[in-house]
């Protein structure tokens, strides 16, 4: 299949839909070639412009697809039309069917050691017999990235899926992931709470009106509610302007290598944080 990308906001996004992915994962599965998937919502968009490592680790994935509604519907109106959203999460699920059906083991990265544990019991429900290969909660210390990273190698797990938030996942898989020896490679954020049953996911309508953002919002409004407010008035404004003069392509200009990319990050930066 010829690859097709859109250049939107200054960061090419790849026009796939899901099954398209998910046939590419298949295929790194079989020839053990590995691609790294990145994802992109409004707020990532909005982030990228300002943090020179987040937008340096993205630049560094195989596949770039679009997490949000609102990015959809934003290439559309300029013009660049990407197919459909594919979720991060709804990718983690199909890939987790796949690992089922095809005796793929999983590696889980993120998340507190509670949460991790009950996402844990809940997919050896779903999925009994699925071989988890490798876990770690995701509040370990900015020193102990480099051992999670070869006990993961060690593990032999065909697909890695990191539960944390942006830029620590992206940083991780950009600074790793060219080490670890994992054909399939996906920052999920705040799946492993949807999955374990701490926070809900937007009934499918919310998702289809690009209302997600809002659903979660109803659920922890004092923390959200700037965030959201802040983040969308600022998507909207990258869109007017992309709009009357579109962003040049942002060039890569690190190696895909561990010490550069870390020397790079604030340890404070690099401490656990909550999942999203």
């Amino acid at each position: 299949m010829q690859r097709q990308r859109q250049l939107l906001f200054g960061i090419y996004m790849d026009a796939m839909r899901m099954d398209d992915v998910i046939e590419r994962c298949r295929a790194a599965l079989s020839t053990r070639r590995p691609i790294l998937l990145g994802v992109l919502n409004a707020a990532k968009i909005v982030e990228l412009h300002r943090n020179k490592i987040l937008r340096e680790s993205l630049l560094e994935c195989d596949l770039l697809l679009a997490d949000g509604q609102s990015v959809v519907w934003a290439s559309k109106l300029l013009g660049k039309p990407l197919p459909e959203r594919v979720a991060g999460i709804d990718i983690f699920t199909r890939l987790l069917f796949l690992a089922h059906r095809d005796d793929r083991s999983i590696a889980l990265l993120g998340a507190k050691p509670e949460v991790l544990k009950e996402m844990r019991r809940v997919i050896a429900e779903r999925f009994p017999g699925l071989k988890i290969a490798y876990s770690h909660h995701g509040y370990y210390e900015a020193a102990e990235a480099g051992q999670i990273a070869a006990d993961i190698k060690a593990s032999g797990a065909d697909m890695l899926f990191l539960g944390m938030t942006s830029p620590k996942k992206e940083i991780f898989l950009g600074s790793y992931g060219s080490s670890l020896n994992v054909p399939v490679l996906h920052g999920v954020g705040g799946s492993f709470d949807i999955i374990a049953g701490l926070t809900k996911r937007a009934p499918p309508a919310w998702q289809k009106a690009g209302m997600e953002w809002a659903y979660r919002l109803l659920q922890e409004p004092r923390r959200l509610w700037w965030r959201y407010l802040k983040t969308n008035t600022s998507f909207v404004q990258l869109t007017a302007r992309e709009m009357l003069h579109p962003a040049r392509a942002f060039r890569f200009v690190a190696n895909r290598n561990v010490a550069p990319v870390r020397s790079r990050i604030p340890d404070a930066q690099l401490r656990s944080i909550a999942d999203e």
